[in-house]
This record gives C-alpha cells, sequence and structure tokens, in this order.
C-alpha cells in the first residue's frame, strides 16, 4: 500500500505515475485495469482532499478507519500522506486558481444601414475581440462578443467601477 500511494503522490507532485509499476504492485490483489483506474482516482481524491482541508495525518487515519479501510492500510497511506504533506499543499497552490490570461483586446464599431431584424436602422453594434491564453496548454483562444453600444456603456462602466474597488485593495 505505501508503494501504491508513492506512486500516486508521485503522480500529483512530479512528472506522472509509473503503470508498469503500480500493475506489478497490485497483481497479487489480481487487480484489472477498471480497478487499478479506479484506486488511482480514490487515492488521489483522499491525498489532495486530506491536504486541500490541511487535515493531519491522526485524524485522516480515524476517518478512514471509521470508513472501513483496515488499519495497516489506513496506517501506510497516512505515513505517506505525512512525508508529502507540505508538498503536496505547496503544489494545490501552485496549481488552484490559475486563470486565462489576457494576450490582446482589439474592438470595431459596425454601423447597419438596413435590416429587417433590427428595431432601429443606424444603429452602433460593436464587436469585441478578446484573445486569451490558457494556463494548461498555452494556446491561444479567441472570443467575440458583439452588442450594442448601450450594453457596451454598460459593460465598460461595470468594469472601470470594479476596478477601481480593486485598486483600493492594493
Amino acid at each position: 500500500m505505501k508503494l501504491f500511494c508513492g506512486q500516486v503522490l508521485r503522480d500529483l507532485l512530479e512528472d506522472g505515475i509509473d503503470y508498469d509499476k503500480v500493475e506489478k504492485l497490485t497483481s497479487d490483489a489480481k487487480f484489472e485495469i477498471g480497478d487499478i483506474k479506479a484506486s488511482i482516482a480514490v487515492l488521489s481524491f483522499i491525498l489532495t482532499s486530506a491536504a486541500k482541508h490541511d487535515v493531519d495525518s491522526e485524524s485522516l487515519s480515524s476517518e478512514l478507519q471509521q470508513l472501513g479501510l483496515p488499519k495497516e492500510h489506513t496506517t501506510a497511506l497516512c505515513k505517506s500522506y505525512e512525508d508529502k504533506h507540505t508538498a503536496l499543499q505547496d503544489k494545490l497552490r501552485e496549481t488552484s486558481l490559475r486563470l486565462s490570461r489576457l494576450e490582446s483586446v482589439s474592438w470595431r464599431v459596425d454601423y447597419t444601414l438596413s435590416s429587417s431584424e433590427l428595431k432601429e436602422v443606424n444603429e452602433p453594434c460593436v464587436q469585441l475581440r478578446l484573445q486569451a491564453q490558457q494556463p494548461e496548454s498555452g494556446s491561444s483562444e479567441t472570443t467575440v462578443v458583439s452588442m450594442t453600444a448601450d450594453k457596451f456603456r454598460v459593460l465598460l462602466t461595470g468594469l472601470c467601477h470594479q476596478m477601481g474597488k480593486l485598486s483600493l485593495l492594493i
């Protein structure tokens, strides 16, 4: 169990899990591939949830035993957790709340000269083009938003108001 938890922690902290090693570790229990995947998912959930909520190893051990996990498995899991608790919390802090980074903003105003669908002709339409870089993949994603000039003014006023609030916090 300790070696299995070590592989899951390695996956959570570093560069991935060694599935061949995990398969060898679980061969005595005659786990199928679905069982292995489920076990990895459960251990990942337990370890990350415990680290997120800063649970000490004694409390984790008690909770897992109350849920029916045998004491020897609980002890091995909690020992692995205790050894990597700080590193796991640091990794979770590093990877949480990662938002897309805004690369560029462009806009243009279009005037519709005639239309069968619009109630007013010559009503300006603002097109915003936002290009953001995704934190995980680094790829760019473009989003285009069209709105009336009145809605754009409301959006701009709201954004300016929120920027003012943020500047007071900093």
